[in-house]
């Protein structure tokens, strides 16, 4: 059981990890795979379990599939990903510092900033 919302692990696969993001959708994980692979983590994939719906009152209309989620998790128990970002521990491809602005994919490249506390 993890010590707070910012630290969960669980069995993926038969692997126990950390989870890094739950119910990501597949173009997520194209972009976070390479990333924490390339920073040495050992990444593990699955689908994330679909929600639970109310019971059908008309069956003559389906109800719409829900959208296909994963749940993306890393080996290293250890890893937080509040941590890693703020703690500017991840590296891009390129070399640079991974900003939150990069991890939620908000910039496409990630700038080297001064943290706030050393400007």
């Amino acid at each position: 059981m993890a010590i707070n919302k910012n630290h969960e692990f669980e069995e993926l696969n038969g692997i126990k990890c950390a989870i890094v993001e739950k119910n990501a959708t597949k173009e997520r994980v194209v972009f976070l795979k390479p990333l924490l692979e390339g920073n040495g983590y050992t990444v593990v994939v699955t689908a994330s379990p679909l929600p639970k719906a109310a019971p059908a009152t008309n069956t003559e209309t389906p109800a719409p599939e829900p959208p296909a989620t994963f749940t993306v998790g890393v080996t290293d128990v250890t890893f937080n990903p509040t941590n890693a970002i703020f703690g500017r521990l991840l590296r891009t491809r390129t070399g640079h510092t991974v900003t939150l602005a990069y991890w939620q994919q908000k910039e496409t490249e990630s700038h080297d900033e001064l943290p706030y506390y050393m400007r």
